[in-house]
């Protein structure tokens, strides 16, 4: 693995460290050294160490740059309160932060209403959390008008709900506009069947490396899937007429019980946990790798990561030591939060997140 820049740590550190320390957030730098450290042991995984350039982003920007200071405690506590009543609000947020980034970047397009709008592509099928980021959103709005953009407060609730479910708490960058349109026909987000070689060609594809892939997944820890997504492997992988033969034997057996054949139109399509072993408790645990290494992944993108050297590697090392996937994580969703970004004057921030400014009902 190429040598990550602790001096660039360490200068981040210096500038962000005493308003972390105030504040009580976690300091996310030094234990990004410590993952690098911990990573590094894999020996040939390279792996990014910082947000991708240009960084447009700023930290606090809210504190700095407005007269919303508490916006970030605004938007913890309406978490917490959401969160409370309802934990599969981490892994619904974790998706639609993924489905809004990778297509047009972290524009917060994914949230607009429209008949042909992002969110009626087929990929983005049962998407939820919108409903939870119009009550932030309205929180916001009698706080701060027009101060804080939908998509800051995406990532924003992102961040907080993960770290409720026992992912590590990381510095957001913000200071994102929101975008103006929103197309299905731009989405392509890719199936969960397909191989190691085409997810890491998607991830690159969004300025991501292979290490950001086998930290990304690892958000499979907690949320479910329907069935149609796996029947594949259970029952005709590959057109075989066979199950998939990566698959543990005994785990296709407790998989065909939760997701019969589907052999007539109109069949019930069931919602499967992608970590059985964290179900209902919505919980970031190592086991997620642990299943994989056992050959009890759900999707079959997810059993990949064995298949690949670099992928292998990193599961092997996340399922050994469950604070070095922590730290990565930290790293790779801000990554993920960068992906093209708006900033300055591009875009607006909106009023109301399902409508542009200009397309509002209620202006």
């Amino acid at each position: 693995m190429k040598a990550r820049s602790t001096d660039t740590i360490q200068a981040s550190i210096s500038i962000v460290g005493e308003k972390m320390r105030r504040e009580n957030l976690v300091v996310l730098f030094p234990l990004l050294a410590l993952a690098l450290l911990s990573v590094c042991r894999l020996g040939f995984v390279d792996g990014a160490t910082s947000l991708q350039p240009p960084v447009k982003l700023v930290w606090h920007y809210y504190k700095i740059h407005t007269t919303c200071d508490e916006a970030e405690v605004y938007i913890r506590h309406q978490v917490q309160l959401l969160w409370d009543k309802d934990k599969s609000i981490t892994p619904k947020l974790l998706r639609l932060l993924y489905s809004d980034c990778f297509v047009n970047g972290c524009d917060a397009s994914i949230l607009l209403d429209g008949p042909k709008s992002e969110k009626t592509a087929p990929q983005n099928r049962e998407l939820g959390a919108f409903v939870a980021i119009d009550k932030i959103k309205t929180v916001m709005e009698k706080r701060c008008p027009g101060v804080v953009s939908c998509a800051d407060i995406l990532n924003l609730a992102t961040r907080d709900a993960v770290h409720l479910a026992g992912a590590p708490s990381y510095p957001v960058f913000t200071g994102r506009r929101d975008g103006m349109t929103s197309s299905a026909a731009s989405v392509d987000l890719p199936s969960p069947s397909i191989s190691w070689e085409q997810a890491l060609a998607y991830f690159k594809s969004r300025g991501l490396d292979v290490l950001d892939l086998g930290t990304l997944l690892g958000a499979h820890s907690v949320g479910r899937t329907h069935c149609s997504y796996v029947l594949d492997r259970l029952y005709n992988f590959n057109g075989t007429g066979k199950p998939d033969p990566s698959m543990d034997a005994s785990f296709v057996t407790e998989m065909r019980k939760l997701c019969p054949k589907r052999l007539k139109k109109g069949q019930a399509d069931p919602l499967v946990f992608l970590d059985p072993e964290s179900g209902s408790n919505y919980k970031f645990t190592q086991s997620y790798y642990s299943r994989v290494l056992s050959h009890k992944a759900v999707l079959e993108v997810d059993q990949q990561l064995l298949f690949g050297n670099d992928t292998a590697q990193i599961t092997e090392e996340f399922a050994a030591g469950f604070e070095y996937f922590r730290k990565s994580f930290a790293l790779s969703m801000s990554r993920m939060g960068n992906i093209k970004v708006l900033t300055g004057n591009q875009g607006e921030i909106r009023r109301n997140c399902r409508f542009t400014n200009k397309d509002n009902p209620n202006k």
